[in-house]
Formats: C-alpha cells, structure tokens, sequence
C-alpha cells in the first residue's frame, strides 16, 4: 500500500473518537496549532455518479477536485445547498502564481473558469502553509463554504461566503471573508516579487474576472478551498465525512459541521 493511502486510512481511523467528543471540546480542540501533512491518496473518480473532475481540469490534482466535490455531497446529503450545481475549487498547495482556482457547472459537464487566486496575507508567501479560523490573523480559512448574497464594498464587487466547518471556517461571515476583486491578482506583477500580492484572508481574483466569477457562484453555490493540513483533514466532520465517501467508508455524521444561516 502506498504511504500516502496509508495516511488517508489513518485520517478516515482518526474519524471515529473525533466523532465521540461532545461538540464543544471539537470546537476547542480545532482551533489548535497542527503539523502538516501529505495529501491523502483518494479514489479520484467522481463519486455517485458526478462528473470526474479531472477530465474538465486536467492540469489539477484529481484527489483535490474529487474531495470537493465529494464534500460537496456530503453537505447537500445534510440539507445545505440541495439545489446547487456549481463548485470552485481552490488549491492552496499550489504556487499563488498558478491559477489555482477552478469552476465547474456540474449540470452542464463545463469548466466555466481556470485563474489565478490570492491568498491572506498570514497565510504565508507564495506557497500558504498558516491557515486560521481566527479575526486578526488575515489568514485564509479552509473547507467547504457555502455562498450568499453580493455587495459593493471597498474592494468592489464582491460575494459573501459562509463556512460550514466548524472551527476551521464558520467564522467567514464575521470575519468578511468573501471573493473579490483585486488589482494585485496580476501574473505579471507577481513575477517581480516572486509572489501574488495578498488579502485579509479572501480569496481575490483578477479584477477583471471578479464580475462574472462572482455571478455564477452567487446565491446558493459552493467554494472549497484546499490544503493539506491535518488538524483540517483529521477533525473537520465534512473532511471526513468526505473521504470517507470516496472510500467507500462508514463515516461520521457532518450534521455538527454544517451551518444554514
């Protein structure tokens, strides 16, 4: 068995005394500092019959884009976003001065949208390796989330977005973490510094894609944003509950996990 199959049954393992602690330890406990860790070797195929991913995008990661899509379903399957059909998948593994982010409309088969995305700015340098949950820290935020409405803001156009895993996102509203544009999303700008210039957090596009990223993902649609951290892979009931979907797995139940507000 390949090492990193081998880690992802060990996530999918860490699933069950997770699941047993009382929801407000789980919340404590995912505020934690974590180490990292590979990236869980999955079954890519699209699970339940979904598109694969992978055909769309092929410059992507297949195991990113079927753990997307798969937690996805694992939120739909708890009542949230029963009728979406667009995700957007943001791998923050990947350099920020690779597009990074893609968009899929699952009723259609279509890759609608492949660009660059920015990440916080305490989220790290070119390559993110800090994530956090927390206001102040202008970090990203990982997991799954959930879009609202849209607005005009300081930054322009803009699309609210609510995080559905406790601990690791649910705090997106409070904290203002939405998509928009921005003029520091420019691929010629970041050769110079060696890096995208970077966010309080949000994940901002190019300035000129802002509008019609931001119309197809709005009112009811679905951002999951990726990176191979642990604490995230090992405690969030929607990252389990995903990967255990894509193995074929009994899982833990992401009801605690998944917000409707």
């Amino acid at each position: 068995m390949k090492p990193l199959q081998l880690f992802a049954l060990a996530v999918l393992a860490a699933a069950a005394p997770v699941a047993a602690r009382s929801p407000e330890a789980g919340a404590a406990n995912y505020k934690s500092a974590s180490p990292l860790a590979p990236a869980p070797a999955l079954n890519a195929a699209a699970p339940d019959g979904l598109p694969d991913l992978s055909q769309l995008a092929p410059d992507a990661d297949p195991d990113v884009l079927a753990l997307g899509l798969s937690a996805m379903q694992c939120a739909q399957a708890h009542g949230t976003g029963s009728d979406a059909h667009r995700l957007a998948v943001i791998d923050y593994s990947r350099s920020s001065l690779t597009p990074r982010l893609w968009v899929f409309d699952l009723a259609q088969h279509k890759l609608l949208y492949k660009e660059l995305v920015a990440h916080g700015q305490g989220s790290g340098g070119d390559l993110p390796n800090r994530f956090s949950n927390e206001d102040g820290t202008h970090a990203s935020s990982l997991g799954l989330f959930f879009t609202r409405d849209t607005y005009q803001g300081k930054n322009g156009y803009s699309l609210r977005m609510d995080g559905l895993e406790t601990g690791f996102n649910d705090a997106a509203m409070s904290r203002a973490i939405v998509m928009h544009g921005a003029p520091y999303v420019s691929a010629e700008a970041g050769k110079k510094i060696g890096r995208l210039g970077r966010s309080w957090g949000c994940p901002a596009v190019r300035t000129a894609m802002a509008r019609p990223i931001i119309d197809v993902m709005k009112d009811g649609q679905f951002v999951f944003s990726y990176y191979p951290e642990q604490a995230w892979l090992t405690r969030s009931s929607l990252a389990q509950c995903a990967m255990a979907r894509l193995h074929g797995m009994p899982h833990a139940s992401p009801d605690k996990a998944v917000v409707t507000r």
